[in-house]
């Protein structure tokens, strides 16, 4: 293993997390880096979400972001900001954050982590792999990384669940279902889950849907 690495932004993996235009940018996965957490998240277009709105309470994530290119208005709880490139805005444990692209091209970069705590690294990110390679045309390599996160973490309940998801959004019900039942062993939670997701929805219908 190096003793260091470089990469520019545009060598990082491009994956896109939703419909409305935000990608992902692997920072922490693409260097390895194991004691914080770090990602960039672009958005192409002008009024594309660049941050998805979300509080870290959970978690008790403390979270800086820094606008590297283009320019943001992000929501801090009720209140807007004007964040153009070269701005850093923290937000404590708890903070209701997002934000939106103003110009286009703009690019993101977050940085967080536990106080107190050895960071360990989200289960989410082999899932944003995962989906992300679905949305990029890739089921093959999608499906790769959705066994790798359920191998990373085999007694959590969101691994199946999500695999559940991908399956049934690629057409393939018996794998949905023998998935979506081990996470329901695995969690109870994951039944109530799966009635409003709408990833279900070609196979709700079939009597062996376990939701």
């Amino acid at each position: 293993m190096s003793a260091y690495e470089v990469a520019h932004l545009d060598d990082l993996e491009r994956f896109p997390v939703d419909e409305e235009g935000l990608v992902w940018r692997p920072v922490r996965r693409r260097l390895g880096i194991q004691a914080f957490g770090t990602n960039a998240y672009t958005a192409e277009k002008a009024g594309d979400r660049v941050v998805e709105e979300h509080r870290e309470a959970q978690n008790g994530h403390e979270e800086l972001y820094f606008v590297v290119s283009g320019r943001t208005r992000f929501t801090l709880e009720e209140e807007e900001h004007d964040v153009p490139a070269g701005t850093f805005v923290y937000c404590r444990p708890g903070t209701k954050r997002g934000a939106v692209a103003t110009e286009p091209g703009t690019t993101v970069l977050a940085m967080g982590g536990r106080l107190g705590v050895p960071h360990e690294v989200s289960g989410w990110e082999g899932i944003f792999v995962a989906f992300g390679h679905l949305r990029n045309g890739d089921e093959d390599e999608g499906r790769k990384a959705i066994e790798a996160a359920i191998a990373d973490r085999p007694d959590e309940w969101q691994g199946q669940f999500n695999a559940a998801c991908f399956e049934s959004l690629t057409g393939n019900k018996d794998a949905a279902i023998a998935h979506l039942k081990r996470a329901i062993e695995l969690d109870p939670q994951a039944r109530e889950a799966a009635r409003t997701d709408e990833d279900f929805d070609a196979i709700r219908d079939d009597p062996e849907f376990p939701a």
